[in-house]
């Protein structure tokens, strides 16, 4: 749906995406270690896709990155370490990144716990956001109602979409859990990983500095 968007898209041109799995250190329930989430994503992209990758940065760092300290690493490496996009003449432009989020991140940048308000002024002001609506969510009435997201609306794309498709992290997870399948709701790489490595059959409880396993 996002590379749907900028097809015909008289600013931007979609060059490229990229997984970036968080560290072992942020706090929520139910994650597998950073490097099996590292690996299924790298298996779910290097066949399905010609332009979607996997960065392993964030997922490396032995403490928790904010978003805006994420999207700052890649505009780094992106545009001060490769130059930025090369272009057909030799010239070259810089390259404008923007957070993918889903329509249930945006609502949370409402929580003042959850996001300081500089943060959002850097990530909304200066890269942009693109936000897949999910069923349930009216992103628009949000963006009405909170003043930061509001100020940057022209930065915030909103793809609608077209086939509603209500399928998450947590619900992959909890199927697994349950002894459910979950054939056709993942690649099949990633599910043969699944199992083979016994994620997700396990409650994990995630701690600042440590992560235990809760067997049921």
């Amino acid at each position: 749906m996002a590379a749907d968007y900028f097809n015909g898209h008289q600013k931007y041109e979609l060059i490229g995406g990229y997984f970036s799995p968080v560290s072992d250190y942020y706090q929520k329930e139910g994650l597998a270690p950073a490097h099996h989430r590292v690996q299924m994503c790298e298996l779910a992209t290097e066949t399905s896709s010609t332009w979607l990758m996997v960065d392993s940065w964030e997922a490396l760092q032995h403490s928790y990155q904010r978003t805006a300290v994420v999207i700052d690493h890649f505009d780094d490496e992106l545009n001060n370490n490769m130059g930025g996009l090369t272009l057909p003449d030799g010239s070259t432009r810089k390259i404008q990144i923007m957070l993918l989020a889903g329509g249930d991140l945006i609502e949370s940048m409402g929580r003042k716990d959850v996001w300081a308000s500089e943060d959002l002024h850097h990530i909304l002001g200066q890269f942009g956001c693109m936000v897949i609506e999910r069923t349930g969510s009216d992103v628009w009435e949000f963006l009405l109602s909170h003043d930061i997201l509001y100020e940057y609306k022209e930065n915030i794309h909103v793809v609608k979409q077209v086939i509603y498709n209500d399928i998450s992290s947590t619900k992959v997870r909890l199927f697994v859990k349950r002894k459910m399948s979950i054939k056709y709701l993942v690649p099949d790489a990633v599910m043969r990983y699944i199992f083979d490595n016994s994620l997700y059959a396990t409650k994990l409880t995630r701690k600042r500095d440590y992560v235990s396993f809760a067997f049921d």
